[in-house]
This record gives structure tokens, C-alpha cells and sequence, in this order.
């Protein structure tokens, strides 16, 4: 059993090259991590929520906002990568309880990433 959720993603070739770029780290800066929280909801919930998504597997870009690279950090970036890592199948709209665990393991990963 892994102490940190995030122990697994750090064993990923893949999943462990995203890093917080100096821009990305000034961006939470400026705008704080409480507005950083409510724009990883609105994400989860407009692009990886629904039980159909027309372009799954390309709708989370690889950069431009912390978020989006704390996604493929933590294979939370679409329903196939749901599935394979966290078990989330697809077909479904997302409870509010998994979106949570998906807000919080993004966050707690750009936290970890501040630090």
C-alpha cells in the first residue's frame, strides 16, 4: 500500500517528466491556490466530467496552465487514463465525490510541485 497517492506517478516514465514551469509557479502566485482550486472544478467538470466526450483523450492540453500539466502528471487528464490508473470507468458523468478526488490529487500534486 502507498503512503503518498502520488508515489505511483513518480514511478511512471511518462507521468513523472511534467514539472511546474517558473512561469506556471508565478502564475499560482499571482492568482493563488484557492483560484486555482475553482479553475481544476471547472476543468474536471466541463472537459473530463461528462459521460461522453467527443474529442476524449486530446481534450487536455499538455501545457498552458498549471492544471492541465498537474492532469497528465497525475493521469487525470482523460477517461481512458481514469481508468487505467484510478480505476474511473468511462461511460459514466463523474459523481461529485470523484471529482473531488480528482481536484484534490491535482492540487495536492502542484503543492508538492511548490515546494
Amino acid at each position: 500500500m502507498e503512503n503518498n497517492p502520488l508515489d505511483k506517478f513518480a514511478k511512471s516514465p511518462f507521468r513523472s517528466r511534467f514539472k511546474l514551469s517558473s512561469a506556471d509557479k508565478f502564475y499560482i502566485q499571482q492568482k493563488g491556490l484557492d483560484t486555482i482550486r475553482l479553475h481544476a472544478r471547472d476543468f474536471i467538470k466541463t472537459r473530463l466530467a461528462p459521460a461522453y466526450i467527443p474529442n476524449d483523450g486530446k481534450q487536455t492540453p499538455m501545457r498552458h496552465h498549471p492544471v492541465f500539466i498537474a492532469q497528465h502528471a497525475t493521469a487525470t487528464c482523460c477517461r481512458g487514463c481514469l481508468f487505467k490508473w484510478h480505476h474511473i470507468p468511462a461511460g459514466t458523468q463523474l459523481t461529485d465525490a470523484q471529482q473531488e478526488y480528482i481536484v484534490n490529487l491535482i492540487m495536492l500534486w502542484i503543492e508538492k510541485q511548490l515546494h
